[in-house]
């Protein structure tokens, strides 16, 4: 399928209207056999329910696109051949996405790599590991350019390939730090997906929207640190109601950022201590052509049926939410002073020095010193092999 440019402004129309979601988006298309048609019946099925829809005018759709143009960011819709084929076969995907980049990233196998924005040295260090590893395996690292993880995990992929997906607008990259690392994103053949307006900045509620769009692109998900109630979490629930693999990175007990990955080892989650562990799992799934899912002989490949409900039309489509429990962390500025800083990568696990160093962007020599002060104060333990952990 291939929409012409008045298709694709009938599409964003409708899902830019006034609470039409994905599902309801696809409801009013099987009914009325087109986006345009679903326009012109609107205002008719509101009146009649005496419930007043808002829809942009084709002349706002215009401005949008043409925003979108100069930003070179692109409209994707559901079933043309650039949209992710793991994602258009997920219940709630979105009609239409904004790509920047390259959309061939996309097209190979992805796996998403998430975690905690307050990682501990020890973590970004492993995600690192991990995503450099899933690259050199020709898969694409997908994460959500937060701080932390997600950054460690786009950055260690910029040469094999990696994907962002925002929780707002392609012009609102947040945190705001990291518009850098976007462009290096681009700069070195990736990508970057959003489903939100230009000017849409995130809210709360938009990084679970987010998150399942992540989980959708991927075969699987790799958990590597999260608290208890963490919002990467939410991701692995997305992950398993998609049918996708989840994996988690275990860690001491000591640690609060272990305390969520060691609970989905729990319930189910194959445990992830060397990237082979996630690779053994996903590239047979790979060279077998199976689609994601869990289905079998494609038969997830067109769009899941959604019948029209009288009912219930009007409702708000229902936004993804995060499970009850869970919460997406705030996106919290680094420590102001390099010893904060030092401190708040320190976890129970020992790390090497020069792995803090460079994952605190500090100097071996200002670290050393550092730590000659934190472990005067009884806060840090020194171990064999050039090794410090919190005490």
């Amino acid at each position: 399928m291939q929409l012409t440019d008045a298709q694709r402004l009938d599409w964003l129309r409708l899902i830019r209207a006034e609470g039409i979601g994905p599902r309801t988006f696809r409801g009013l298309v099987n009914r009325f056999g087109g986006a345009g048609a679903a326009l012109e019946a609107l205002p008719d099925l509101a009146r009649a329910r005496r419930k007043p829809i808002r829809i942009p005018s084709r002349a706002e759709a215009e401005r949008e696109v043409a925003a979108a143009a100069k930003l070179g960011v692109r409209f994707v819709a559901l079933g043309e051949e650039a949209y992710p084929a793991p994602l258009r076969a997920t219940d709630d995907a979105p009609p239409l996405i904004t790509l920047r980049g390259e959309a061939a990233v996309l097209a190979r196998p992805c796996i998403a790599v998430v975690g905690s924005r307050n990682a501990s040295a020890a973590g970004m260090t492993f995600a690192e590991r991990l995503a450099q590893a899933f690259g050199a395996a020709g898969f694409c690292v997908v994460s959500g350019l937060a701080r932390g993880i997600d950054a460690r995990a786009h950055a260690a992929s910029l040469a094999t390939g990696t994907a962002a997906v925002l929780a707002g607008g392609q012009d609102r990259i947040y945190p705001a730090e990291h518009e850098a690392l976007a462009a290096r994103i681009l700069a070195q053949g990736g990508a970057i997906v959003a489903e939100m307006p230009l000017g849409w900045e995130p809210r709360g509620r938009d990084f679970p929207r987010r998150n399942r769009i992540i989980s959708g692109l991927c075969l699987g998900t790799v958990v590597v640190e999260a608290a208890r109630r963490s919002g990467s979490l939410i991701t692995a629930r997305f992950a398993l109601e998609q049918g996708r693999e989840v994996f988690a990175v275990p860690g001491s007990p000591l640690d609060p950022r272990a305390e969520g990955t060691n609970d989905l080892i729990r319930q189910g989650a194959t445990l992830c201590g060397d990237p082979d562990h996630v690779l053994s799992v996903l590239m047979p799934l790979v060279a077998g052509g199976r689609p994601p899912g869990g289905a079998e002989d494609g038969e997830r490949a067109a769009e899941p049926a959604l019948y029209w409900d009288e009912t219930d039309f009007f409702a708000q489509d229902p936004e993804p939410a995060a499970p009850e429990g869970l919460y997406e962390e705030a996106e919290e500025p680094p420590p102001p002073d390099d010893r904060a800083r030092l401190l708040a990568l320190l976890g129970p696990s020992p790390v090497a020095v020069d792995a803090l160093g460079r994952q605190a962007g500090l100097s071996a020599r200002s670290v050393q010193g550092l730590l000659l002060e934190l472990e005067l104060d009884g806060l840090v333990t020194r171990h064999g092999g050039g090794s410090v952990s919190l005490r």
